[in-house]
């Protein structure tokens, strides 16, 4: 996808690839790194949706690899206590559990928006399983 590609809207009631990765980043950003983290949470969701352009393709690859694994940090360091521990976040109130939860369900959803869009875009195969033989299956 080139930078005019994910900022493309399909139409005016879709929202572009540029505006959902902006948004998975604001989402695991407030749920994990601020919620959970306890970083400050300085989110501006409509900003998320407004933007159109102005970020490169390769910078918003960039800026999703850096929230999924500071995420994954914040998630690995969090003890039983914290993953119990109810807390407010977005309004709603929520376990450390089910704020995990809640993020990647939210991440797969947008992302499968995101492959639906390119194949439709692009016709093309994303080849996720390239390499892999899935008619194998381990008979133990």
């Amino acid at each position: 996808m080139n930078d005019s590609d994910v900022w493309t809207r399909p139409n005016n009631s879709s929202n572009c690839i540029g505006n959902l990765v902006l948004h998975l980043c604001g989402n695991m950003t407030q749920y994990i790194i601020s919620g959970l983290g306890g970083e400050t949470d300085i989110r501006n969701r409509d900003e998320e949706f407004a933007a159109g352009g102005g970020i490169n393709a390769l910078e918003l690859r960039e800026r999703i690899r850096k929230v999924i694994n500071r995420s994954a940090e914040v998630i690995e360091n969090l003890n039983e206590e914290e993953l119990l521990l109810q807390r407010t976040l977005q309004g709603y109130q929520m376990t450390g559990i089910a704020a995990i939860i809640h993020v990647t369900e939210h991440l797969s959803y947008h992302t499968g928006q995101i492959v639906f869009y390119t194949k439709m875009l692009k016709d093309i195969d994303t080849a996720f399983y390239e390499g892999m033989n899935l008619n194998s299956r381990n008979s133990k």
